[in-house]
């Protein structure tokens, strides 16, 4: 029964989201309480909440700071260079530019940290899509495939957890997949210059000078693909109508005062030479502040939450060291920290009730259960095509320490090895890192005003794809 109930309160949630009946947060919040009463366990909500809570707090508090740094660095400048370099190589060419988006999100994404990717990713590419009128759910589905890609690295999380699980080594895991990790990567490449054509054919291309030009702008998403796309359109005034239609507003910046709100609410402010929140002496202290920070969180010298709070006080400390000019910072990236924290906190009541009942130890036992005994000596690819959906609807440490285990035990019953094993569960990372479990993937639709349920009928197909090719590579390489 609890099997049942936790694969219904998945798709109802999935359901909901992806036809705009509900929004992200309501859904996340309202669905599994609704199931826990059905379970018979509604008296234990309120448990299963706050050990939820607990367990993602030190994240939200990671997120809230974080971007609070991020979002000071785009007002002083630090992108600015980034944003001008990659827009004279792609020469305001869409099939360029989602290129772009596929290598500048694997580059960043070799910290191991999601949430720093998109933060970085969204700051440089977003203002270039906005110009060129480009779908913004292409920007963030390339993105999300690209670090679920590199999110395979031995401090990304996967592979150390599988490790953990197993007791072997995350060399002796991450290694052998690099040809295959390599395709994968690849393929993320291809699949963004096919989809950059795609931009192109629908948009066109601009000189370099045009893309330059201020103009009022219009929002556009695409939606789908192939001849069923279809775009939604919003003006760049109405910041509501916009959200709904999937875009999301770019403020008012275009009418309005454009030093005030930075480059937080105008798509192209980040190109803007004379915003008053530009630092350009500061700039060096803010580029070695940003390399050390990411360097000490890849070397965890302490906590990442720890890191980005007290990066963030020494950001807006240095290059803002007027109270009321700090306070202007923090209400102007308001709107991102509450949607992202949030939706993280709303997150927490859907893992804790999917935990706490048992769901998803119900839901992996049978899943492990129905797999045909003559399957046994094929249990890497078993592993890896199951690690597709295990990880998309379970958190990676239900996955790695609730069920890759037993999927293990049952590998070496048939002669598999417990690394093959170990190799095949990190494949499903592409489609990862779009799971509604995952709080990064909140930051990217965030920053980039997209609907989540947007962004997840464009990505999954795609990610589904990508994650297929990594284990026909590890299986046809011999590595799984």
């Amino acid at each position: 029964m609890l099997t049942i109930l936790g694969f219904a309160m998945i798709a109802t949630f999935l359901v909901l989201i992806m036809m705009k009946k509900m929004s992200p947060i309501a859904a996340l919040v309202l669905i599994p309480a609704l199931f826990c009463v059905f379970v018979g366990k509604g008296a234990h909500l309120g448990d299963y909440v706050i050990d939820g809570v607990s367990s993602l707090a030190p994240t939200a508090a990671m997120l809230m700071f974080a971007i609070v740094y991020f979002g000071v660095m785009i007002d002083v400048g630090l992108f600015d260079p980034i944003v001008r370099a990659i827009l004279k190589f792609c020469k305001a060419d869409p099939m360029r530019v989602v290129v772009g988006t596929a290598l500048l999100a694997a580059i960043v994404s070799l910290d191991g940290d999601g949430s720093t990717t998109f933060m970085i990713t969204v700051s440089a590419m977003y203002p270039l899509y906005k110009r060129l009128k480009m779908s913004l759910v292409v920007m963030t589905g390339v993105a999300a495939m690209a670090n679920g890609v590199m999110n395979t690295l031995p401090w990304g999380g996967p592979t150390a957890r599988a490790a953990t699980a197993l007791k072997v080594d995350a060399t002796d895991i991450f290694v052998p997949m690099i040809p295959a990790l390599a395709v994968g990567l690849v393929a993320v490449v291809v699949l963004a210059y096919v989809l950059g054509l795609r931009e192109r054919r629908r948009v066109g291309t601009l000189t370099l000078d045009e893309a330059l030009v201020r103009e009022p702008e219009t929002e556009t998403v695409l939606v789908g693909a192939g001849a069923g796309a279809h775009a939604v359109s919003g003006g760049s005034g109405a910041r509501s109508g916009a959200a709904r239609g999937a875009a999301g507003g770019s403020g008012e910046a275009a009418d309005g005062d454009a030093g005030t709100d930075g480059a937080s609410d105008d798509g192209f402010q980040g190109l803007d030479p004379n915003r008053p929140t530009l630092r350009p002496r500061l700039y060096w202290f803010n580029a070695l502040l940003t390399v050390a920070l990411l360097t000490a969180m890849i070397m965890e010298l302490l906590p990442i939450p720890v890191l980005f709070l007290l990066g963030a006080a020494l950001a807006l400390t240095v290059n803002f060291p007027h109270i009321p000019d700090q306070k202007a910072r923090i209400a102007a990236h308001a709107d991102n920290v509450l949607n992202v924290s949030g939706m993280v906190f709303a997150a927490a009541v859907f893992t804790g009730v999917l935990t706490g009942t048992g769901m998803v130890d119900h839901m992996a036992n049978w899943l492990v259960d129905t797999i045909p005994d003559g399957m046994g000596p094929q249990m890497g690819l078993v592993t890896g095509l199951l690690s597709l959906p295990l990880t998309y609807f379970m958190s990676n440490d239900g996955f790695y320490f609730g069920v890759l285990p037993v999927l293990a035990e049952a590998g070496q019953a048939h002669g598999v090895s417990t690394l093959e094993i170990a190799r095949a569960s990190i494949v499903g990372q592409p489609l990862h890192m779009s799971s509604p479990l995952v709080p990064a993937v909140y930051v990217l639709v965030g920053m980039a005003k997209v609907e989540f349920g947007d962004h997840t009928r464009f990505v999954v197909k795609w990610a589904v794809l990508t994650s297929l090719v990594i284990l026909a590579a590890g299986i046809l390489f011999g590595i799984i």
